[in-house]
């Protein structure tokens, strides 16, 4: 079975590698991309340059505090654009500040996950996210 497409924006290396084993220990084929700022994350959803060739993600992960351009500009566009809008985006982040997460809802974010400090909580976190996501939602279909 073909995996789901996963953009994780993420610039900080060891929520990424957790991420990663988090992924591993679901029972959900993924597949996982990963861009570090927000620039970035624009450049790989449009498919610009070296993201040419790159998956069409099926869910986007987008932490907010993001260098170059912040997470909840890159949530703006996405929802803004025609082509983008339908991709879900989950908020995850270590913010649990009521603006961020009212601006984030405001600005059309499919949910808004609060990253959990214990690594077993932020695995079973993860682990229960891609199981709504991929066994429970019928996702729109691709291009």
């Amino acid at each position: 079975m073909k995996g789901f497409e996963i953009l994780l924006v993420e610039d900080n290396q060891s929520f990424v590698s957790l991420m990663m084993e988090a992924l591993k220990e679901s029972q959900v084929p993924t597949n996982l991309s990963v861009v570090m700022d927000g620039v970035e994350a624009m450049a790989f959803v449009r498919r610009e340059s070296k993201y040419a060739h790159s998956p069409r993600p099926d869910l986007i992960l987008l932490d907010l505090n993001l260098p170059r351009k912040k997470g909840q500009k890159v949530l703006e566009e996405i929802k803004n654009d025609p082509d983008l809008k339908r991709i879900p985006v989950l908020i995850f982040t270590v913010s649990g500040a009521e603006q961020d997460i009212l601006r984030s809802y405001d600005l059309h974010a499919n949910c808004y996950i609060i990253k959990p400090k214990d690594l077993d909580r932020f695995i079973a976190v993860v682990k229960a996210t891609m199981n709504f996501w991929f066994t429970v939602v019928k996702l729109p279909p691709g291009e």
